[in-house]
């Protein structure tokens, strides 16, 4: 099984390939992450991750929802 992780796109750029890369915010956590499979997201809008590629976009709503899930279950806990 997957798992992809909602997180907020916080800054946008191109790294010096050429590909379209997004420091995205989850919790507390920043990671980078390619953009490449949605490349019309913009800063401030959430995106489905897995393994470094963001794969959807998705809305606020379902970001918080899929938080409060993940911290219910304990797996935000450090």
């Amino acid at each position: 099984m997957c798992l992809g992780v909602p997180g907020e796109i916080v800054a946008i750029e191109e790294n010096a390939l050429g590909m379209t890369m997004g420091t995205v915010r989850f919790g507390g956590v920043h990671k980078e992450v390619c953009l490449a499979y949605v490349p019309d997201v913009r800063v401030g809008e959430y995106v489905l991750v897995h393994v470094g590629f963001a794969l959807s976009r998705i809305d606020e709503d379902e970001a918080r929802s899929v938080f409060a899930l993940l911290e219910e279950m304990g797996e935000l806990s450090g």
